[in-house]
């Protein structure tokens, strides 16, 4: 009898495309080495997702106790204004508590590697010329590389973040005290996050836009209520403009704007964006290509370049998602390996913005749908109407959903409430299963409950497809 080798298999890296690529490769038999310089979970659990939306969380808390008086909730200590109970915010024990759950779910990834018998080294993994991967003084010559190394924040030479006044998204927890005026350059979703939660917290926040709109990859509709939000709790919002510099100065930071105008707050947030870690990685050595900006370029399937070396999560610039990155790995895994295999397709992907309320999307938006020359009909509804909603005194949102004119097909959806990231589940496995409007609205729904209203904007858009339709 013929014994056939063990697959061994490397992965650099330890976020999602690096974890769950390893638990996959494991399942299947394989030999996995997963190497990691900062800790399991990578930037996701460290520095990025885990943390903000921690922060966001709390944040998201104001919008409750907001509420308290008009549902009938009183507090003995109430603010000057007399509109709400009268609350503090404890930067330091906010961010303690972060570093905490950081460190935790760190382990618990840490402690599921070992449980399924996956080796952890610490440290930084180089490709070799011969097919290699090099981590100090040891060698290994895996079958099959994945690389999962990540993105970090952009940094502008005009803007050098010092960890103290002029920040990056993953120096944030250090802080000790709530700003008492944050400027935010940087309108798109890390940016627009951060401001909203900084602003509930109790910090005056200015936020620098380059467009006439914040979130502009965002459904136009979605964020221009997102804007409206933010005026309301007295953000400002400089629209229309860049940051040419930000300068710390004795008490605080200079944002000097590319129209001339000098912004001075007590802390500046950089959010422009990241670039991928893929440099002294000897990506050229190995026949590795990327982009002009550095990312890996891969196929559907994870593949690069290079025989036998596959790529997932930031380092791709495919879609800066934890979960696609980890649907990157798993599929990389399952190719490498052998297994069946579905091709990565963005068009079913789900994602959300987590300010207050939340923007959840998925499927194809309405300008994609224009673009295209799909024949489609929409149909919306406030959130305000729901029974629910209004319980919970819930009182901005809605729910759309495109549907296909012909097929009934459910092509694309928008959520903006509080919890979108959990409502918009049910319309992602329509768009991902090709159901129909009238597949969603006959699915009972619980009376109240805001999921009530998905159901009901599916139904308005019954008789799509019917050929008898006036």
């Amino acid at each position: 009898m013929v014994t056939m080798a063990t697959t061994t298999v490397a992965i650099i890296g330890g976020g999602p495309g690096g974890y769950e690529a390893a638990l996959v490769a494991r399942k299947a038999g394989a030999e996995v080495t997963l190497i990691e310089r900062q800790g399991m979970g990578g930037n996701a659990v460290l520095t990025d997702v885990v943390p903000s939306k921690t922060v966001i969380a709390t944040a998201e808390w104001r919008t409750i106790a907001d509420r308290a008086p008009q549902l009938g909730i009183r507090a003995g200590d109430t603010s000057a204004d007399g509109d709400g109970p009268h609350l503090s915010v404890d930067m330091a024990a906010v961010n303690t508590r972060i570093r905490g759950l950081v460190a935790k779910q760190s382990s618990d990834i840490a402690a599921r590697m070992a449980k399924n018998d996956i080796t952890v080294i610490d440290g930084t993994g180089v490709l070799t010329a011969d097919g290699g991967v090099q981590i100090g003084d040891e060698t290994l010559r895996p079958d099959v590389v994945l690389l999962a190394v990540g993105a970090r924040p952009r940094v502008v030479p005009s803007a050098e973040p010092d960890g103290t006044r002029i920040l990056t998204w993953t120096q944030l927890y250090n802080l000790t005290e709530l700003p008492e005026h944050l400027i935010v350059v940087g309108s798109g979703v890390t940016g627009a996050e951060f401001a909203g939660a900084y602003s509930l917290l109790g910090s005056h926040v200015t936020l620098v836009s380059s467009g006439d709109r914040v979130l502009s990859k965002e459904d136009p509709e979605a964020a221009a209520l997102i804007q409206e939000v933010f005026a309301e709790r007295g953000m400002t919002v400089l629209g229309g403009t860049r940051a040419a510099s930000a300068v710390a100065t004795a008490d605080g930071v200079d944002v000097t704007l590319a129209d001339g105008r000098v912004v001075h707050g007590s802390h500046c947030l950089m959010a422009v964006g990241s670039v991928p870690n893929t440099e002294d990685l000897g990506l050229a050595e190995a026949g590795v290509e990327v982009d002009e900006r550095g990312y890996i370029q891969v196929d559907r399937v994870s593949r690069t370049s290079a025989r036998g070396i596959y790529a997932a999560g930031d380092c791709t610039g495919v879609l800066p998602l934890a979960s696609v990155a980890a649907t990157q790995g798993r599929i990389a895994m399952a190719h490498a390996l052998g297994d069946a295999v579905t091709p990565l397709d963005l068009r079913h992907v789900s994602s959300a913005v987590f300010t207050a309320p939340e923007i959840a999307t998925v499927g194809a938006s309405e300008d994609d749908l224009r673009a295209r020359g799909i024949f489609y009909e929409v149909s919306r509804l406030d959130l305000a109407r729901n029974p629910r909603a209004k319980m919970l005194g819930i009182d901005q949102g809605f729910v759309k959903i495109f549907g296909h004119t012909v097929t009934g097909q459910v092509l694309g959806a928008v959520i903006v409430g509080s919890r979108a990231s959990e409502h918009i589940f049910p319309l992602a496995l329509a768009v991902t299963h090709h159901l129909t409007v009238d597949d969603v609205a006959a699915v009972f729904t619980v009376y109240p409950s805001l999921a009530g209203t998905t159901a009901e904007v599916a139904r308005r858009l019954h008789h799509l497809g019917d050929a008898s339709r006036s």
